[in-house]
């Protein structure tokens, strides 16, 4: 789904809850995955204007979790570790975004350059 508005965020974060509800996800760890892709969405606005949310069920064996793909074509993060790090913000906020997705997710991967920004997150079902 395309993501260019703050109701882009919110339309995201709500689709990526009703995948968890599917999926049978508690409503703690519904919440948690609507959390990481409302950051992640909100990142693709402030930062780079427009990008993409990516939401998909996914198997690893008998276990079935969310995927989430947010991809942008921004100027990308000059220094993804410092990005990583807790309270660090370019944007005079409390820089927990990044750093707190990645805590509150299974899985967490970052690529970054010149050209955008892809972020690949995964909540498995416990």
């Amino acid at each position: 789904m395309p993501v260019i508005s703050s109701e882009d965020v919110v339309v995201a974060r709500s689709a990526g809850r009703e995948v968890a509800k599917e999926l049978a996800f508690s409503m703690s760890e519904a919440t948690l995955v609507a959390t990481a892709i409302s950051e992640l969405a909100r990142n693709i606005v402030t930062y780079a204007g427009h990008g993409e949310i990516r939401i998909s069920l996914v198997t690893n064996g008998t276990r079935r979790g969310i995927n989430v793909v947010a991809r942008d074509e921004g100027p990308g993060i000059a220094d993804i570790d410092l990005a990583m790090r807790q309270g660090y913000s370019t944007s005079g906020g409390l820089g927990i975004g990044l750093p707190g997705v990645r805590r509150i997710m299974d899985e967490f991967a970052i690529a970054s350059d010149v050209g955008g920004t892809t972020v690949t997150i995964t909540k498995w079902k416990i």
